[in-house]
């Protein structure tokens, strides 16, 4: 594979569901932040759990948010960026993350779980080209 390749978006969703540590990009009043989560796919959602803090707040402030997801291996590095809606779940619906496979890579209780609605779902596969791991020493 010489070029760029466009994923379809069902191959988006198989990077997706593939991985489970992502970025998270938000705004937080006039400023963008992004930070990583570990995430879980739930049907056409991305769920994630977090502590009351700058994520929340960022969520509750302004739901528009985009994700990123990478995946590199010897040959290729894929990309996946979703742009959508975040919204805090509810009692009633919170459960839902219980259903899926969430883990969280760090300590510290994170209670509240956050979805991700996307409105776009775009990735590419892009050759890695690493000229040096066929130079000679």
């Amino acid at each position: 594979m010489d070029e760029i390749h466009e994923l379809s978006e069902l191959e988006s969703w198989e990077v997706l569901g593939r991985n489970e540590l992502g970025r998270l990009g938000f705004h937080l009043l006039d400023e963008v932040h992004i930070v990583p989560v570990n995430y879980a796919g739930d049907g056409r959602t991305l769920l994630f759990r977090t502590a009351e803090g700058s994520k929340l707040l960022g969520v509750l402030l302004n739901g528009n948010v985009a994700f990123e997801v990478e995946e590199l291996d010897a040959e290729v590095a894929r990309t996946v960026v979703v742009r959508g809606v975040a919204r805090q779940l509810g009692e009633a619906e919170a459960h839902r993350a219980e259903r899926v496979p969430l883990h969280s890579w760090v300590p510290g209780d994170r209670c509240e779980v956050v979805e991700i609605r996307p409105t776009v779902v775009t990735g590419r596969e892009l050759p890695l080209a690493r000229p040096w791991t066929r130079m000679r020493a």
